[in-house]
């Protein structure tokens, strides 16, 4: 936190950093590995999609 001279950087990081987080923690402990893994793959289509968007 030290490395951000403002608050707005810190502010905008963790808003993004919490959007990434909570679309890649799938809690894989709970769910079979089968599941898991497509779970993660629909999760990495998704980010995939949206940066692909962004850039548009």
């Amino acid at each position: 936190m030290l490395r951000f001279r403002r608050i707005r950087s810190l502010q905008k990081f963790s808003a993004i950093h919490a959007s990434v987080y909570n679309l890649f923690n799938l809690e894989h402990s709970l769910s079979s590995r089968p599941n898991f893994k497509l779970n993660r793959a629909a999760a990495l289509a998704e980010w995939r999609g949206l940066r692909a968007n962004k850039g548009q």
